[in-house]
């Protein structure tokens, strides 16, 4: 992730079958823009897990793509002394999309991902150091992400 460069929205909702928001919902009320309150992100990948396909031909076990599994994914949070607009909008079991413009907001660059998201849970990150309050949400990924998506033209 690039700091100061990329984007992180959350969406309770999009249109599009492909899970592709349009400029309009990026920039509607239901389009949340988390960037600055992150403090650390983890996740948000697929990984294969290939299926073995040994034959008596061979002595070599070849294989082949078998599932797609996403990665345990969380956003760390800053605690804002006076606002819970973070922990309201991301309570437990709220569905929605977290989309990811890695490269920024550029038009038609394929630098976008959306993923279908489930809350699973919120958990404060307690501290008796000088660190500032976080929290940590984790994700379920309930769909199929969009990877490598364009960006909307700007209106």
């Amino acid at each position: 992730m690039r700091r100061g460069v990329t984007k992180i929205f959350f969406l309770k909702a999009i249109a599009a079958a492909d899970n592709v928001p349009t400029r309009s919902e990026l920039a509607a009320s239901n389009a949340t823009d988390l960037s600055g309150a992150i403090a650390d992100i983890a996740g948000w990948s697929l990984a294969n897990s290939p299926v073995d396909t040994p034959d008596l031909g061979s002595t070599l076990t070849t294989s082949i793509p078998g599932e797609d599994k996403a990665d345990a994914s969380t956003l760390t949070f800053y605690e804002d002394k006076t606002s819970e607009e973070v922990e309201t909008l991301l309570s437990k079991d709220e569905e929605g999309y977290v989309v990811i413009l890695r490269k920024g907001d550029i038009p038609q660059s394929k630098s976008m991902d959306v993923f279908p998201v489930r809350v699973a849970g919120r958990a404060p990150a307690y501290s008796t150091g000088s660190d500032p309050a976080k929290f940590t949400v984790t994700f379920a990924i309930s769909g199929t992400p969009e990877l490598d998506a364009a960006i909307p033209a700007a209106a």
